[in-house]
């Protein structure tokens, strides 16, 4: 393998971090290029940091790199003065591992996590020399492969791609890769026939095949596939037992500081909570747990081959792991004297996971976050939080008697049915912890308490009960985070408490293209032409230039944000069958409308769809 560098010296010596081009990290898979058939550029829409520090395509990696006859290399947007010098001098956008153009390689697959990330997989293409549109390739360029989680609507960026793997990764890339492989073989391989087949594998979405019809209104009429050969519904890949699949056991470690310096060990893959915003808590139903001899497993390896000094317990609610006493104590066993730390996000907080956290956390330093997401209990039984503010108050007495005096909360605004006195109770909410510190006699008190509370904004998201809800404009979100400002100065111990709110223009876009159909990639690629790039960063986000895409295009944001749909409207992504069912979906929604709290999954089912799986949570009790 050679060590020529993609760069000369001189560009490397301008940039910002220029280690995050060079590739050679520790735990690199080093092949000769020659020796197989299919080259897989894996691209992640942002820059290295942030790549780097995603679980998803560090388990790909691996996957795809067992296989002798596929090399998968990384490849990450280059950062705006990198961008401008490889457009000026010419340079053809590289992957890390050999530093060949991308535009060489048989595939080109993009983990999509974001809907802001959008523009940066037109500069992934344009910088690759790949045309932006899947219409324009020929035979020799590679094959563009959507995935992750913005792939449950990919209609906003369907013109991009070739193929959207809808589901989860472990499961048929190698039906494909296989595919690949005997088309070219026989030498019948052409783009076309190829995608055709591709077409036919389960859980694969070739845009080109499937036509849509619109409404006079602008709403969809139709959605069908141009071959009979080929499904009508896309049916979402699953991997049934986590124990079994796939798992990193030497993860890459970066060169450089990166978001996520850790280990991360995915503990369970689901959630059975039901909230009705959370896109997250539908798509990967079922709950599935990996075994806690996996776990005890992968966590000594992984440790032992990257050096990293931390562990972070990966899942949507760490709390429903049900080994998590065993597994925790197994860390602390074994690793706490070795100076490892053990991070643990998504836990509700409760006797238990504080004892746990005494002993891997520094009190004085660490501050516990809570997600009550509405601030009245009215609206927390309309987006199902099943949290009271009993369990609030009492979980933060508990906090505030073991030691902490730092607390975070997490708050949505705009949500369904949300009224002034919701978003007044926020602050009211955040004033009753905090008088919960204080009734602590003095000498027992930890210094003064601190209270930090941030609010985003609600954006409807596919495959959610909340998917019909409307959205509002950007003046009426920066209203709503004033009013609960105004409630924030007016409680009795303000000192202690902080409020902040997320930025109202990227929720407006996120909020199009969350939702959007076809016609919207012309605003994406338009906003891309201005100049927009890396647009969840704040200092990078422009809103001017997006407002002017959307004017150039004709794209009005308020059909796709300002209204509730109607309950038999026809959705973007209505041919994507992801297990929970739509009519599960109209009760989630009316049911909320009603203010009733449905139970999780392991109170009682229910009948979301996905037990026709027959795994993980669904068939536990009935082992």
């Amino acid at each position: 393998m050679n060590n020529k560098l993609a760069l000369k010296d001189e560009i490397l010596l301008t940039i910002d971090k220029p280690a995050r081009y060079i590739g050679n990290e520790v735990n690199m898979v080093r092949k000769n290029p020659d020796d197989v058939k299919i080259r897989v550029a894996f691209a992640f829409p942002d820059v290295y940091e942030i790549g780097m520090s995603h679980l998803g395509i560090q388990i790909l990696y691996h996957q795809f790199n067992l296989r002798d006859d596929v090399y998968c290399e990384r490849v990450y947007s280059p950062w705006p003065d990198l961008h401008k010098i490889m457009k000026e001098q010419d340079i053809p956008l590289f992957a890390l591992e050999t530093q060949d153009p991308i535009r060489d390689f048989d595939f080109l697959c993009m983990t999509l996590q974001y809907e802001l990330c959008y523009p940066n997989i037109l500069q992934i293409l344009d910088l690759g020399k790949i045309p932006l549109k899947a219409c324009q390739r020929t035979d020799d360029m590679p094959i563009v492969i959507g995935g992750g989680p913005c792939t449950y609507n990919p209609e906003p960026i369907a013109d991009f791609f070739d193929i959207f793997y809808i589901g989860e990764g472990e499961t048929v890339y190698d039906d494909l890769f296989d595919l690949y492989n005997r088309m070219k073989e026989d030498d019948s391989y052409n783009r076309h026939d190829f995608l055709h087949e591709a077409a036919k594998i389960p859980g694969l979405y070739v845009p080109a095949f499937y036509e849509v019809s619109y409404k006079q209104d602008g709403t969809i009429a139709d959605f069908r596939p141009i071959y009979d050969d080929i499904p009508a519904t896309i049916h979402r890949q699953v991997v049934e037992n986590m124990s079994e699949s796939v798992y990193p056991d030497k993860p890459l470690v970066p060169f450089i500081k990166v978001t996520q310096d850790r280990v991360v060990l995915e503990i369970q893959r689901g959630c059975i909570r039901g909230c009705r915003f959370c896109q997250a808590g539908m798509v990967y139903r079922p709950l599935r747990e990996r075994s806690l001899e996996m776990l005890k497993e992968k966590a000594y390896q992984m440790l032992t081959n990257t050096g990293h000094e931390e562990i972070s317990l990966s899942s949507l609610s760490s709390s429903d792991y049900t080994c998590l006493e065993e597994l925790l104590t197994f860390l602390i066993d074994e690793f706490k004297d070795k100076g490892v730390n053990i991070s643990l996000p998504s836990l509700r907080i409760d006797a238990f996971s504080l004892d746990v956290m005494s002993k891997v956390q520094d009190i004085r330093k660490s501050s516990l976050t809570f997600a009550p997401e509405a601030g009245s209990q009215r609206l927390r039984d309309v987006i199902n939080k099943g949290l009271t503010k009993e369990n609030i108050l009492h979980g933060a007495g508990l906090a505030f008697e073991g030691g902490w005096n730092k607390v975070k909360l997490y708050f949505m605004l705009g949500q369904p049915t949300e009224t002034v006195e919701d978003m007044k109770a926020i602050g009211e909410l955040a004033e009753e912890i905090a008088e919960r510190y204080y009734e602590i006699p003095k000498d027992q008190r930890n210094g003064k308490c601190q209270i930090t509370t941030s609010t985003s904004f609600f954006i409807p998201k596919p495959f959610t009960p909340f998917q019909w809800a409307r959205m509002y404009t950007n003046e009426e979100y920066i209203s709503r985070a004033a009013i609960v400002k105004h409630a924030f100065n007016e409680q009795l111990n303000r000192k202690s408490l902080k409020y902040h709110w997320h930025d109202a223009e990227v929720t407006v876009l996120e909020g199009v293209f969350a939702r959007g159909d076809r016609k919207t990639s012309e605003v994406i690629k338009e906003a891309y032409r201005l100049g927009c790039l890396y647009d969840s960063w704040s200092d990078q986000f422009d809103n001017e230039k997006w407002m002017q895409a959307f004017e150039n295009t004709g794209i009005d944001i308020a059909f796709y944000n300002h209204r509730e749909r109607p309950l038999d409207e026809v959705f973007p992504w209505d041919f994507i069958d992801i297990g929970v069912t739509k009519e599960f979906l109209k009760r989630e929604w009316n049911q909320a409308m009603n203010a009733e709290v449905t139970p999780n999954c392991r109170m009682k089912c229910s009948g979301c769809g996905v037990a026709k799986w027959k795994g993980g949570v669904c068939v536990e009790s009935k082992n």
